[in-house]
């Protein structure tokens, strides 16, 4: 007899909303997406209208739920992380959310490096504070627009709000939480980190911190009436997107690792304990009451590299330019890009709110396929320098975003990291992630590890190969040194783009 349960899973992007039903098995039976738009009022803001991105999810998941063969029997939910997403006493926005990728934060991240606040913050919480946390938002907000803060109820996340507007419940995920408030290992709000940030008098601000029995709500009579679903479903909040799709690409064991190839380039590893000493860097992710917690890396640097080298070389999308790249030989003929192309700087492994892409060693003997290629393998080389930042260097590296979708990514990546990739069946690991968090919120496993061994296949390996290794790890060396000796300038450099 077949099982006709399923499971529709929200994945709220950046830039794309994206609803897919799952059957009782794991398998994708229905995909249905829609755009999302970032705005950018002033240079360097990156907003998104709240309501709009509601109304993305109800189209997308409505027409989800229509195509569906199956019942829908619960909703999970997984979105982007960090930034700023206020919730006013009227249950409504306050103002557009301002996004993870936002620069108008500037100031107050270098104040808080220069002090030592965000060195001391790492001993509490093990994670670097940047630009787009809601700290340093916050922090902004209050001398530039205290008007809107005055309204505000609760300072929420991307997935919060989503939940918010399904079950009527206000509430953060630990892993949404983590960084910048939590004392990570206890995970509760720390009053020490709020007096660090000057934000103890906004402590009302910050809405509970949901446990293990709390990430699961129903849904309530106006979602599912725009969703038509029957009222009272089980809603479960899944962790924010980076550790969602680790755990759909089976990165759920302590050790294990994995890179989401997207809009940022996130690595990250599964770590049993956090660790607040050493030099500051990444963030460190609560997940669940007992553990365990993620260290990841979320660059700034990603997809938006290579979309943005394939307007310069005329290639007609990104997938035209890894074409490109593939015509290129390894190494890009002496080529070098540095991707720091975010105007917002840079924030893992390490943190300048300056820092800038630099293309060297053109020559006319270059064409645009080296171009390409060496974008691929500038963002490969970014991947390798967060690996040297993790706790340990993993034997196998789980990939997944959209660009684990091309041979080349994922070969080049294994060539340049010398550590073997693999990717799985799924084409929408984020929402495979909301799954298996779903199934443990709701009973039906009981653990995390058991759900992702249990729901997720991989299904093809990438070797490195052993006559690039020594060309490569000369290659990075001087990727290392060179961006040493640019950063002085970077400075200038974005003081000059700013006008």
């Amino acid at each position: 007899m077949v099982n006709s349960r399923a499971t529709l899973c929200i994945d709220a992007g950046t830039t794309l909303i994206k609803a897919v039903v799952f059957d009782a098995s794991g398998h994708e039976l229905v995909v249905a997406s829609r755009p999302t738009t970032v705005a950018s009022p002033m240079p360097g803001f990156a907003e998104q209208d709240m309501m709009s991105v509601w109304r993305a999810v109800i189209e997308s998941a409505r027409e989800a739920v229509e195509r569906s063969p199956h019942p829908i029997e619960r909703i999970s939910v997984t979105a982007q992380g960090d930034g700023a997403w206020l919730l006013g006493r009227d249950g409504r926005p306050v103002r557009p959310a301002i996004l993870w990728n936002d620069a108008r934060s500037r100031e107050v991240i270098a104040r808080w490096r220069d002090d030592g606040t965000l060195d001391r913050a790492f001993a509490i919480n093990g994670s670097l504070s940047n630009l787009g946390l809601p700290n340093a938002i916050l922090s902004t907000l209050i001398a530039d627009d205290p008007e809107a803060l005055d309204r505000v109820d609760s300072v929420l996340t991307c997935g919060s709000w989503l939940f918010y507007q399904l079950t009527g419940v206000v509430g953060l995920h630990p892993s949404e939480a983590s960084a910048p408030w939590l004392d990570v290992s206890r995970g509760e709000y720390s009053p020490e980190l709020l007096d660090l940030y000057g934000l103890s008098s906004n402590r009302d601000l910050l809405p509970p911190v949901l446990d293990d029995s709390s990430v699961a709500s129903t849904l309530d009579i106006d979602a599912a009436t725009a969703l038509g679903l029957p009222r009272g479903i089980p809603v479960v909040l899944a962790p924010y997107d980076v550790v969602a799709t680790a755990a759909g690409g089976g990165t759920v064991d302590a050790g294990s690792a994995f890179c989401i190839l997207g809009t940022t380039l996130c690595t990250g590893v599964v770590v049993d304990r956090p660790d607040t000493t050493g030099t500051p860097s990444g963030l460190t992710l609560r997940i669940a009451d007992d553990g365990p917690f993620v260290r990841a890396f979320p660059t700034l640097a990603g997809t938006g590299v290579i979309e943005w080298m394939a307007r310069i070389v005329g290639a007609a999308d990104a997938p035209d330019l890894v074409r490109l790249a593939a015509l290129a030989p390894p190494g890009s003929a002496g080529l070098t890009v540095w991707p720091y192309f975010s105007p917002a700087g840079e924030r893992a492994p390490f943190l300048d709110e300056d820092a800038r892409g630099v293309i060297a060693g053109l020559s006319f003997e270059h064409s645009r396929e080296h171009l390409a290629r060496a974008s691929v393998e500038g963002l490969a080389h970014v991947v390798r320098d967060c690996l040297a930042a993790a706790p340990e260097t993993p034997v196998m590296l789980t990939l997944s975003g959209g660009g684990a979708g091309s041979d080349l990514w994922c070969e080049t990546l294994a060539d340049v990291t010398g550590v073997t990739t693999v990717r799985t069946g799924d084409s929408q690991i984020g929402a495979k992630g909301a799954l298996i968090y779903a199934a443990v919120a709701t009973g039906e496993f009981d653990s995390v590890g058991a759900a992702a061994r249990e729901l997720v296949v991989t299904t093809e390996r990438f070797e490195p190969h052993a006559e690039l290794r020594s060309m490569y790890d000369s290659r990075h060396t001087d990727f290392v040194a060179s961006r040493a000796a640019f950063q002085p300038r970077w400075a200038t450099w974005a003081a000059h783009g700013r006008g």
